[in-house]
């Protein structure tokens, strides 16, 4: 699944080519992909100019003249922007036909991704998106400290808790988990006040370098052509044996999730 690196990749790579441009109409082919009524997505969405997309966690929200719109990609939901006449792909689920001739087409082999109008002025007190925690680098360490001293939950699952902390998935929590030496299965609640600022430092930094990178390529991740680079800096998911130590990595389910962790250097369990 994209995550919050992933996301900010397809966001700045979609600005750079549908920027400003008009949206004549919109064609959907798997009506599922909308949230609430279809038709009016479509007549709200037609005649109106892309104005700017932002992001928030893993969303996409597409500023119009006076509407907006947010996408979840959710496993593996993608955009590509192609000439008009091309053929469809089998995948191909909403086209937005531009007035410069081109689609911008959302493909999603699972069909698990999802728009929905939202409010564009107050969107960001508007579900979903109230619901969600902030991104690691506007993070309250004390708030959280708050929120997960008494949790009997495991460290792993407050990092995927979206109402803690916004944008981090299976991949990234991993990884932070192996920068700050800390077993996965950890109760939340043992950690200190200064071990939950460092795991909000360590997050920000951890998806700050992967957005330098253009995120993590994981089966069919693709900004358009761009491909995701940190896939080359993971310490321990998706590894044999970990990179600092040489120790082979264990792969166990924690909260439901495929968690990899190195057992010597992160063997700091309360």
């Amino acid at each position: 699944m994209p995550e919050l690196p992933e996301v900010e990749t397809v966001r700045r790579t979609l600005k750079n080519f549908v920027q400003n441009e008009m949206i004549d109409s919109v064609e959907l082919r798997y009506q599922k992909t909308i949230d609430g009524d279809a038709k009016a997505f479509c007549e709200q969405v037609a005649h109106q100019h892309i104005n700017d997309i932002d992001r928030y966690g893993k969303y996409l929200i597409f500023n119009l003249d006076d509407a907006a719109f947010l996408s979840h990609l959710r496993m593996e939901g993608k955009y590509n922007i192609v000439a008009g006449e091309k053929p469809y792909e089998k995948h191909d689920h909403v086209i937005f036909h531009l007035s410069n001739g081109q689609d911008l087409r959302y493909n999603d082999t699972r069909k698990f991704g999802r728009m929905k109008l939202v409010d564009p002025v107050n969107y960001r007190i508007l579900p979903p998106f109230d619901e969600l925690g902030d991104e690691p680098w506007d993070a309250d360490s004390e708030m959280i400290y708050k929120k997960i001293h008494h949790s009997k939950r495991t460290v792993k699952q407050i990092l995927l808790d979206q109402s803690i902390l916004c944008g981090i998935g299976n991949i990234y929590a991993n990884e932070i988990l192996f920068r700050m030496h800390l077993d996965p299965r950890t109760r939340a609640s043992r950690l200190s006040r200064n071990r939950v600022v460092q795991m909000v430092q360590v997050a920000s930094d951890v998806l700050n370098e992967a957005i330098e990178q253009g995120g993590t390529t994981i089966n069919t991740f693709d900004a358009n052509g761009i491909h995701g680079l940190f896939q080359v800096k993971l310490f321990v998911h998706g590894q044999k044996e970990c990179k600092v130590c040489g120790h082979p990595i264990r792969k166990i389910v924690v909260g439901g999730r495929g968690t990899y962790f190195c057992p010597k250097c992160q063997n700091r369990r309360y």
